[in-house]
């Protein structure tokens, strides 16, 4: 799993990209994470829109991460899952738990809209 970082609006955005599959992966993302709060940003998108598959350890990094942002008084949300990755987040019960957009700029207008 690579991953870019960029900022809009107050909001950090994660664009993941490739296979997410959890091991030396996950603990780079919640440093990341981390760091963010650290830097006072506190609203990130993760941004599903490059993702060729993910699996269960995947889905955990998401998890920690929501968690992680949720426990420092923020908010990880998703956007741009494809049709498998949705159906995965279905089956887990995850659709229930994530705020999730179809395009990053609903997931922006989002956070823009909590102002």
């Amino acid at each position: 799993m690579k991953y870019d970082v960029s900022e809009r609006y107050n909001c950090v955005i994660i664009s993941l990209k490739g296979n997410v599959m959890g091991g030396p992966d996950a603990e780079k993302f919640r440093e990341t994470l981390h760091k963010f709060i650290e830097e006072g940003k506190k609203e990130v998108i993760v941004d599903l829109g490059k993702v060729k598959f993910m699996n269960s350890s995947g889905l955990g990094i998401l998890i920690g991460g929501y968690t992680t942002m949720k426990n420092a008084g923020g908010e990880l949300v998703i956007c741009q899952a494809d049709q498998k990755i949705e159906s995965l987040l279905m089956v887990t019960q995850l659709i229930k738990v994530f705020n999730h957009f179809r395009t990053l700029e609903d997931a922006v207008a989002h956070f823009e809209n909590d102002k």
